[in-house]
């Protein structure tokens, strides 16, 4: 049986690679990464994530174009399967409704200084 679970490291990858499209190769995901968090991350631990989550069959990848400004280089780009997407659903809707169970939440009377 395939692993579905997915871990926070891997949520926010798969869902960098649906947010940056045909722009999902590893440098960028770890780019929009400490862009979006403001935590460093290794570009290898971003490549074995993405490995990881293809291997799970969250994502495909094929390879791009080469590119001048890569030296005639091409890139893995990343894209979001429908199981990918599914399971991306899954994790959203169980964390949503834990939120709204939280009583703070639940009434619209948190009040965080």
């Amino acid at each position: 049986m395939k692993e579905t679970r997915l871990g926070e490291f891997e949520e926010v990858i798969l869902l960098l690679a649906g947010i940056l499209g045909e722009e999902a190769y590893a440098f960028k995901i770890a780019d929009e990464f400490e862009s979006q968090t403001g935590r460093a991350v290794s570009i290898g631990a971003v490549h074995s994530t993405l490995e990881r989550l293809e291997g799970k069959g969250f994502l495909k990848s094929e390879m791009g174009k080469s590119t001048a400004e890569r030296g005639g280089r091409r890139k893995r780009i990343f894209t979001l399967t429908a199981f990918g997407k599914k399971v991306l659903k899954e994790s959203r809707d169980f964390k949503m409704s834990l939120w709204q169970q939280y009583p703070a939440f639940a009434t619209d009377k948190l009040n965080i200084a």
